[in-house]
């Protein structure tokens, strides 16, 4: 059965489904997704990567910063859609919204339900050391990611996993996802299953408070933190006055030391437990380096302190 869709994304992970559907059976009637916005050190509008792809792929594109305008509610109703797929949209969708498509409302999330609920659940499953994870597709209802599930696949974490790989993995496994379920979800054999009420968890957007290594945390959790973050927003510390981005680091064994001194060269820093070792790191509005790069031109000895 051939269908009338809306796609709304705005992230990147929201992309590889987007492109899939466009190279399938079904009819793309628009692709909403949030407004330009001013980025980077110029200040200049860039639209978002699903806005991008749209674009790309010769499709409409309506943007909105809020889905509660009646207008906007009476646009919708006028594409008259079999369906809507929602991925990483970033914007609430009202009741008056989920109701409009004739089969409701579809989104593809980045956690294994219920599990890791609401905004960052890539991050989040790292920060807090998962061995899994994975992506379900859900019908939509009022609450947040609360939805019955149609179906999941589910990936490892890996030792070394940074939240950029994951990320570019999960978006390729939710796209899959959704080609795999559509044929029986338009056809109406596709039954969803309530989440179960047991394992729920939050995944609270990252904010500038997640984002500074305590090095009184011990050193397996702050490389988490730092996996978690990267490449973006990132983890840092400071060092001699200045902020210092951390973009990849290990825990090692290393001699002791108080939280925060550097006890081995090049870039060894003790923690609450263990050691991290930091291998590339970057000064604010400077390159990235490897950690003995930067010691020629920033040295921190033996005893310098970060924090």
């Amino acid at each position: 059965m051939r269908l009338a869709l809306l796609f709304m994304g705005s992230a990147g992970f929201a992309v590889p489904a987007l492109e899939a559907l466009a190279r399938g059976p079904h009819r793309l009637l628009a692709v909403y997704t949030q407004p330009p916005r001013p980025a980077g050190r110029g200040m200049a509008e860039r639209r978002t990567p699903v806005h991008e792809a749209a674009l790309s792929l010769g499709l409409p594109v309506r943007t909105s910063s809020s889905l509660r305008d009646p207008a906007v509610e009476e646009e919708l109703r006028a594409l008259a859609p079999d369906l809507a797929v929602v991925a990483a949209y970033g914007l609430l969708l009202p009741e008056t919204v989920l109701a409009v498509p004739r089969l409701g409302c579809l989104n593809l999330h980045a956690s294994l339900l219920p599990r890791w609920r609401g905004a960052a659940p890539i991050q989040r499953a790292i920060l807090a050391g998962d061995g899994e994870t994975g992506v379900c597709l859900m019908r939509m209802e009022k609450g947040l990611d609360t939805g019955p599930v149609y179906a999941c696949r589910r990936t490892p974490i890996g030792p070394r996993e940074t939240a950029g790989s994951l990320h570019d993995r999960l978006a390729a496994m939710a796209a899959e996802l959704l080609l795999a379920e559509l044929p029986a979800i338009a056809a109406g054999t596709a039954v969803p299953r309530p989440q179960p009420a047991e394992g729920v968890t939050y995944a609270a957007k990252i904010g500038p408070e997640d984002q500074r290594l305590d090095f009184t945390r011990s050193a397996v959790e702050l490389d988490r933190r730092i996996r978690a973050l990267s490449p973006a927003p990132g983890a840092w510390c400071t060092a001699r006055g200045e902020r210092l981005l951390v973009l990849e680091a290990e825990p090692v064994e290393a001699p002791p030391g108080a939280p925060g001194e550097v006890v081995a060269l090049p870039l060894t820093v003790a923690c609450g437990e263990g050691a991290l070792a930091l291998r590339r790191v970057q000064r604010a509005g400077r390159r990235a380096l490897d950690a003995e790069a930067l010691q020629r031109g920033f040295p921190l000895p033996l005893g310098s302190r970060l924090g």
